[in-house]
């Protein structure tokens, strides 16, 4: 099975100068769920090549700021944003506030990460997994109380097992599949809202 990788999301992410068309899935969960308001602290981890931070970027305007790390070099579409600021850096030497750069916690974490694939389905949900619960221990320590996020997670048994454990964490706990991912994707998005520390 094929899919076009020009698509009508692809073309309207070029037309509009964002760096991917991952864009408008954050655009359609932040519709629907209200989770990046103006001056928020924000953190986007693996944000490569920078859309949500783009996205994000626009929302928080000014007074807010986004905080990118990703294992790439940081990128050009997003190191001229003046509230943005990125580093090179992998989410596992991601513990505290200051190993990104801040003082305080985050109003909002995002992850759109997804693991390296090999092409085995085994293989590559359990790195998605992985990735998953490093992200929630992350929240643990660098999300405010009453905090949001969004995290894509590729769909195993496993996963909505976990998942499942975590959902008392949140005030709120959604699943959505946004309409611009792609029909042959197993990804969805976990959205959190009202984090209880």
């Amino acid at each position: 099975m094929t899919f076009k990788v020009k698509d009508h999301y692809f073309k309207k992410a070029k037309k509009e100068n964002f760096a991917a068309r991952s864009v408008y899935k954050l655009e359609e969960i932040d519709k629907k769920y209200d989770v990046l308001k103006k001056g928020m602290i924000v953190l986007d981890l693996g944000y490569c090549p920078g859309s949500w931070t783009q996205y994000s970027s626009l929302k928080l305007g000014k007074s807010g700021k986004v905080i990118g790390i990703d294992t790439k070099p940081v990128s050009r579409k997003i190191e001229n944003l003046q509230n943005v600021k990125a580093y090179e850096k992998d989410v596992f030497e991601v513990n505290i506030p200051q190993d990104v750069g801040v003082e305080e916690k985050f109003d909002v974490i995002l992850s759109d990460m997804a693991p390296n694939t090999t092409g085995i389905k085994d293989v590559d949900q359990a790195r998605s997994l992985d990735l998953v619960e490093k992200i929630f221990d992350i929240i643990s320590k660098l999300l405010k109380q009453d905090g949001n996020t969004i995290i894509k997670v590729f769909d195993s048994q496993f996963a909505q097992e976990f998942l499942k454990s975590q959902k008392k964490r949140f005030k709120e706990f959604h699943y959505l599949k946004p309409k611009s991912t792609r029909s042959i994707s197993k990804e969805f998005f976990v959205i959190g809202k009202g984090f209880i520390e």
